[in-house]
């Protein structure tokens, strides 16, 4: 089966029952809930399975000289129909063991009875009864075509259970809470289904075909074994009682899987009847799916029933998402010099497309898209590119199955260059396989020519994306935005963050601190990032976390029209804004290094200032920070870092200031200490830069340089293994 049958299914079907299910799930948690408020009531005896009936037996007829009639029900109770000495009629919950009476069965309440007939029937009589049965069925098929999908997402049943990468936030805990969920509702649906078909006899036909058969059971010879002192008063349903004490009346026993009639003098069974297999497996139905007999079971039923009102809103959330990366195009196929072939299974890699699309006919030119299943000949064809996700082991997404089986030699009469781009995650081992494969497939046609090698982008990194753009764009003249916020997807579900503090800015100090307050529940770490939208659009501006005694630090310096510096540079204590943490573990002060060296120029000392404040194994740490000149905020430092240094968190801090009398630039205080850093590396420590990308290159450059000295590994190497590790912008 396709993976696109799976999820046409899976969202046909739910669709269809939508509506049914979320009345049967609301219904279906309070009954569950009510099914193990019962298993609280306090008639239940201790040591209820070691029981046996004859013990019951005995106690009884010895409190009670008229029994009519005694029953077990699904909570262990036990009741008794009988006449007190003083004639009175007994309808009570007792103890089997002494036969005191321990209450009054009490009827289900008004509210629950209502309940459950909205439940079982919609209160349309049989044709609710029909409607019920046929959306447990849907539901039973929603679960296997959602067990389906996870199949194809996960690669097998083997990773059934592995890491789910998450996109946001509905995607994620649909799949993460189907796993778990999977079972009790395959259960629920099961059993409901079975309950609806046996309403109405279904099964009937083949009972009729076996007679229903009894036995007479002789006696046998000799000392005979008494029923009552072998049967638990756990397996017994109900029992009827003699009327008289002559021999020839007999106990009627119900048990479980049978119905017997006995000796009320010597316990030996007269005759058995079978139950019928279909009103075990009805029993064992409503056990299942009502949860009667165990309290647990009705908690993971309630559990599961609100997992299916979860799904229902997660599920429609993830359509809508696709739908709005839909298809829109202003020119048709057959006239367009640029094709667009997307390849996408939740339409973030249709997001990207789009975008270039807008910007081509925005610079003149007529482009088409469309999914790479709906490849066919384009006459006008000049350029095609490819924008492909990868699914499964390496295959293609649903929209882009038959691609390569649509390449054909001839299919195209001009020449057409292409392009690929892949969308994918590194966390897969087949990073990008599916563009690899399309890019050979059209390599190998007569009619294409390869514009680009094949680029890649992982996560949906829009930094990634942008390296594409400017290749493209440099080889055809045409202009595309280089931005990456223009290609990034404003999430939803910002949080938000409260001004605990600002430092002014002034005409010689254009530099500010802002503080910011997280929620209880934000995790977050020196060097992780801020991403905030400050004209509440898709432009996103980054900024370096600094942990500052739980709260967030951001250093900023304020750019004449810079969107985001102008915005934070205008908030006050007490103003709220929304942002998102992004988790940047690449860029985390290590746990396990004999040494740190922290290297920053400008801003770049945010993330710093907060892991130096918050190295509390003091690590020995060293760091080297550049600035222009000797402001207020540097003069901050200087007291922040003696203040650390007292504290042994920090062993030295190294100043260098380009504008001043006796300038210096970070490099040059690299130069001069080069001897710690060799010695540094090759004992295993950790190189940490944040700042300027020019500053970055430069301080590997001198790095590499004093390695080659030295004769040891190349700072490429080092990279490598995780000794140097660079956050610069």
């Amino acid at each position: 089966m396709t993976l696109s049958f799976w999820r046409y299914t899976h969202l046909a079907l739910a669709l269809f029952s939508s509506l049914f299910l979320i009345l049967a799930s609301v219904t279906g948690i309070i009954l569950a809930v009510d099914a193990m408020q019962e298993k609280t009531l306090p008639y239940r005896v201790e040591n209820f399975d070691k029981i046996n009936l004859g013990e019951t037996l005995t106690v009884l007829k010895k409190n009670y000289p008229e029994i009519t009639e005694l029953s077990v029900d699904n909570n262990k109770f036990v009741t008794l129909q009988a006449i007190d000495d003083d004639g009175n009629d007994i309808n009570s919950y007792i103890d089997p063991k002494t036969g005191k009476k321990l209450g009054t069965p009490i009827k289900k309440s008004e509210f629950i009875q209502w309940v459950t007939g909205l439940h079982r029937s919609l209160f349309l009589h049989e044709t609710g009864r029909f409607l019920v049965g046929v959306i447990s069925f849907l539901l039973l098929l929603i679960a296997i075509s959602g067990f389906a999908l996870v199949l194809n997402r996960q690669r097998g049943i083997r990773n059934f259970f592995s890491k789910v990468i998450k996109e946001y936030f509905a995607q994620y805990y649909h799949v993460v809470l189907g796993r778990l969920a999977l079972i009790p509702i395959l259960i629920i649906a099961l059993s409901g289904t079975y309950l609806s078909l046996e309403r109405f006899n279904f099964f009937m036909g083949k009972e009729k075909e076996k007679k229903e058969k009894t036995e007479t059971v002789e006696a046998p010879k000799g000392k005979t074994t008494s029923i009552f002192a072998t049967t638990l008063l756990a397996d017994v349903k109900k029992i009827e009682f003699p009327f008289t004490d002559d021999p020839e009346e007999y106990y009627i026993i119900q048990l479980k899987d049978k119905e017997i009639e006995v000796n009320q003098v010597t316990g030996a069974i007269v005759t058995e009847k079978r139950t019928a297999m279909t009103v075990q497996l009805s029993d064992l139905s409503l056990d299942l799916h009502t949860g009667r007999a165990n309290g647990i079971w009705a908690f993971i039923l309630a559990i599961a029933s609100i997992n299916i009102l979860f799904f229902i809103y997660s599920g429609f959330a993830i359509t809508l998402k696709r739908r709005a990366s839909r298809i829109k195009n202003k020119f048709k196929a057959n006239e367009s010099e640029f094709i667009l072939l997307v390849g996408s299974e939740n339409g973030s890699s249709l997001r990207f497309a789009n975008a270039i699309l807008k910007q081509l006919i925005t610079n003149g030119q007529k482009a088409f898209v469309c999914e790479l299943n709906r490849f066919t000949a384009f006459p006008k064809a000049k350029h095609i590119i490819v924008f492909s996700s990868t699914h499964g082991l390496g295959d293609a997404p649903s929209n882009g199955n038959k691609f390569i089986s649509l390449l054909k030699p001839d299919g195209q009469q001009q020449k057409i260059n292409y392009s690929v781009v892949g969308f994918g995650s590194k966390a897969y081992p087949d990073f990008c396989g599916f563009a690899y494969q399309i890019d050979t497939a059209l390599d190998n046609q007569n009619w294409t020519e390869r514009f680009l090698d094949v680029q890649t982008v992982n996560d949906k990194s829009a930094e990634e994306f942008v390296n594409w753009i400017k290749l493209w764009s440099a080889k055809t003249g045409i202009p595309l935005s280089t931005t990456p916020s223009l290609y990034n997807h404003v999430p939803k579900g910002l949080q938000k963050l409260m001004v605990l503090n600002k430092t002014l800015i002034s005409e010689t100090e254009q530099t500010f601190i802002v503080t910011l307050r997280a929620n209880m529940r934000a995790k977050f770490n020196s060097g992780d990032l801020l991403a905030i939208y400050p004209a509440n659009d898709t432009r996103e501006r980054l900024y370096s976390i600094g942990n500052h005694s739980g709260n967030i630090q951001l250093v900023v310096k304020l750019h004449p029209h810079g969107i985001g510096s102008e915005f934070l540079n205008n908030l006050i204590p007490g103003n709220v804004i929304k942002a998102r943490i992004i988790n940047n573990k690449a860029f985390h002060f290590p746990e396990k290094a004999s040494k740190v060296a922290l290297i920053s120029n400008g801003t770049g000392i945010a993330p710093f200032l907060g892991m130096i404040e918050q190295n509390k194994t003091k690590t020995e740490t060293h760091l080297y920070a550049g600035f222009r000149m000797e402001t207020e905020t540097v003069l901050g430092y200087k007291e922040f870092t003696s203040e650390m240094m007292e504290k042994q968190k920090l062993q030295s801090f190294h100043l260098a200031l380009s504008r001043q009398a006796e300038h210096f630039y970070v490099m040059d205080l690299i130069k001069r200490d080069a001897a710690f850093f060799i010695d540094l590396l090759k004992q295993g420590g950790v190189i940490m830069i944040c700042g300027s990308l020019a500053m970055q290159k430069d301080v590997e450059s001198i790095l590499d340089h004093l390695c080659l000295e030295n004769e040891t590994k190349s700072i490429l190497e080092y990279k490598n293994n995780g000794q140097l590790l660079t956050d610069c912008y």
